[in-house]
Order: C-alpha cells, then sequence, then structure tokens
C-alpha cells in the first residue's frame, strides 16, 4: 500500500507560527523532503526533532521527485516542506503533488501559513476576489508581456519580489497600471521588522529610488476599475421615458435615469419636454 505525502506549512518568519499538528505530522512521518535541508534543520533543531531528511527544489525536482516517488509507493510516508510557507504555491512541490495524485498517492495538505494570504488580509485592498501571480521573470521582456496581460485585471492581484528586483518591478507597474493604481508592499512579514506601506505605484516607486530595499516583499496591487458601459443620450431618454410610462413624473425621471447611465439630467428631462 502506498503512502502518504503531507504537505507541511512552515512559518514565514516567526518560528511560534509552527502548529501543533505540524509539530506531529514532522515527527511522525518516515523522512522529510525540503526545499533547503539547512534551513529545515534549524526549524527541526527548535522542534527538537531528528528527521532524515533530502533535498527537493527546482533544480533536483525529476531525479530527487522520482526517488521520493518510489519510497511513497514503498508505503513510506514523506512531510514536504518549503524554506517559509505552504508547499507547493510558488513552488516546485506542485509538480510532486501533480506526480502523487498520477500515480494514485494520497496528499494531505495542512493549514497554516502564507505570506499570500497574510500580506493580502492586512493590505487594505479588496479581498473578496484576488488573483495570485507569484514572482515576475526576471527578463524585462517577459516581465512586461506577464504585466500587460493583467491591465484589465479587476481582482486584487498578488505577487511575490525580491528586495533587488524590486525597483524595476514597481516602475513597471507603474507604466502599465498607472502610477496612481493602489499598492500594499507588506515586508518581512511576521518578523521583527515587519512593515506594510500603502500607497500608489507612482509614489512606491520613487520611493525606492531613494533607498535601497531590504527584506522579501509581498506586492498587493488593487485591481483595474471596471470599464464603464457608454450610454448614449436616446438610451437615457429612452430609460427615462420608460419611468414616465410608468407613472413618474418627467423630473424624477430624467433625476433616475441621470443617475443610472451617468449623464446629465437636464439634458435628459430637456429631451423629455421635445
Amino acid at each position: 500500500m502506498a503512502g502518504m505525502l503531507y504537505l507541511v506549512p512552515t512559518p514565514i518568519g516567526n518560528l511560534g507560527d509552527i502548529s501543533q499538528r505540524c509539530r506531529e505530522v514532522l515527527a511522525q512521518a518516515d523522512f522529510i523532503a525540503a526545499e533547503d535541508t539547512r534551513v529545515t534543520l534549524r526549524l527541526l533543531n527548535h522542534l527538537g526533532l531528528k528527521k532524515p531528511l533530502v533535498s527537493y527544489y527546482e533544480h533536483n525536482k525529476t531525479a530527487s521527485g522520482g526517488r521520493i516517488l518510489d519510497r511513497l509507493l514503498a508505503g513510506e510516508c514523506c512531510a514536504l516542506v518549503s524554506d517559509a510557507g505552504t508547499p507547493a504555491i510558488s513552488d516546485p512541490g506542485e509538480d510532486l503533488v501533480r506526480q502523487c495524485a498520477q500515480a494514485g498517492i494520497p496528499v494531505s495538505a495542512l493549514p497554516g501559513p502564507c505570506a499570500a494570504v497574510t500580506a493580502l488580509s492586512m493590505s487594505g485592498l479588496p479581498t473578496g476576489r484576488f488573483t495570485f501571480e507569484g514572482f515576475l521573470s526576471t527578463a524585462k521582456k517577459s516581465r512586461a508581456a506577464h504585466l500587460s496581460a493583467l491591465a484589465k485585471e479587476s481582482r486584487t492581484m498578488i505577487f511575490y519580489e525580491a528586495p533587488h528586483k524590486l525597483l524595476a518591478t514597481l516602475q513597471d507597474m507603474a507604466a502599465v497600471f498607472g502610477p496612481d493604481r493602489r499598492i500594499a508592499l507588506c515586508r518581512e512579514l511576521t518578523k521583527l521588522h515587519e512593515e506594510v506601506v500603502r500607497t500608489t505605484l507612482g509614489q512606491a516607486a520613487a520611493l525606492y529610488a531613494s533607498q535601497s530595499p531590504r527584506g522579501e516583499f509581498v506586492l498587493v496591487v488593487a485591481g483595474a476599475e471596471p470599464e464603464r458601459e457608454t450610454v448614449s443620450l436616446d438610451d437615457a431618454l429612452a430609460r427615462a421615458k420608460a419611468l414616465v410610462a410608468g407613472g413618474m413624473s418627467r423630473k424624477d425621471a430624467a433625476r433616475q435615469a441621470a443617475q443610472e447611465t451617468g449623464l446629465a439630467k437636464n439634458a435628459i428631462y430637456a429631451g423629455l419636454l421635445d
């Protein structure tokens, strides 16, 4: 019988955020697959645990993933962790999960820290609908194409960014989305120097042009305002006439049609008098 792959979220900064259930799964797993075994070893030392570690990251995921899959098929249980946050989110763990799904190996995901959701919740921007875009390409042309495809995206957008690329990314975003687009720059989440800067893209680019950013950033960017449908005066008059036919006075009908269409009340009222 196949074993189980556990996706174990780890703290994004504050070690106190590790849950009791995550501790238990790490303790019970036969082995742990880690993005960086040195980072995971520090966490295990903090928890007082000793477990076999195997390396699993972007540049060895094909070979290492195959070996992990073989062990899972042989009945062992593996806890997959990233350096920080939830595995498989902007992380090579997504490939291992897909392989397990194809091989019929059960996967269990534990809830826990995720920088994207943490930043979104404290951004002050709309949270009802959002899109996670992860890291932008380091290639300027690819980055510009990615942002251009999002120019009319109305949902709140979440990006990860490294400090050395931050200014270029903000400048590109301001060029595509406009300098007045709102942004929350969330830095060093859950750590001692946690900071959230709520501003506009233009102001953020100016700020970080004059100072060197430090720490990992989550950028939460407001979506585009929905395009207002263009309504002609004839359309507004037709709406006002329908309201009058329903028993409303001309003045009230003109006011109501103006509110609905954004056109001038006086122009609609004059049309009703003709």
